[in-house]
């Protein structure tokens, strides 16, 4: 099987320009390491993926070994530990950041809370009339005004943060997200039906060290 792979990963991105290997290691590393299949509109956030046309690159070469869909998805899992094997790294030398979880973990987390801070998070986040409405009434066409990417980065910036090295940047996004934004955080996780894993998803930041300065966060912890 792992000939058969070989030779899918090597007439597809074997003679990748810099540009379109940037792209295809984000893709496939995300695609390893996020806590959920990711949307092609998530995979557009990433490092590299700069056009449409470079996703459509990245996914006629995987043809093959995905699912059909905008949610990209390897059919089995003995693809994915083919890219994680030692023989694929030999082998495509050049594709061999696909492994570096690190890489992905910071990636990652960089995505999700960039998608916090920005606009993309706001108050009334599906553009309801009244507060008074109930989450079990809003329909689920109202309820999809919540992107794949704030869906995600909502339910997962904590499992990527605290597998990240403390940096300034990311700091400076979670004190924001948490002095600025948790009550708009709180309602995206409430419309999707995850109010009950907020505590849980603070704790679990709580990992990464720096949170430990941000008196917000240890507020609302305590609570």
């Amino acid at each position: 099987m792992d000939s058969l792979y070989l030779t899918v990963i090597t007439t597809s991105f074997g003679r990748a320009l810099n540009t379109e290997i940037k792209a295809v290691t984000s893709v496939l590393g995300a695609t390893i390491f996020a806590k959920q299949p990711l949307n092609d509109s998530i995979f557009m956030k990433l490092p590299g993926v700069e056009s449409l046309d470079m996703l459509q690159f990245i996914r006629n070469g995987l043809v093959s070994v995905i699912d059909p869909g905008p949610i990209l998805r390897f059919h089995h899992k003995s693809f994915e530990d083919f890219l994680l094997s030692s023989s694929f790294r030999q082998a495509l030398p050049n594709l061999s950041d696909v492994q570096d979880r690190n890489l992905h973990e910071r990636q990652l987390a960089a995505m999700c809370l960039n998608c916090l801070v920005s606009s993309d998070l706001h108050f009334n986040m599906c553009h309801l009339e009244s507060s008074n409405i109930e989450n079990v009434d809003i329909p689920a066409d109202v309820k999809s005004a919540i992107s794949p990417l704030v869906s995600y980065s909502s339910m997962f910036w904590a499992d990527h943060l605290v597998q990240t090295p403390c940096n300034e940047m990311s700091v400076e996004a979670v004190k924001f997200v948490m002095y600025e934004k948790i009550l708009f955080w709180i309602e995206a996780m409430s419309i999707l039906g995850k109010a009950h894993e907020v505590s849980a998803i603070l704790r679990r930041a709580l990992e990464w060290p720096e949170l430990a300065v941000c008196a917000a966060f240890i507020s609302y912890i305590q609570l």
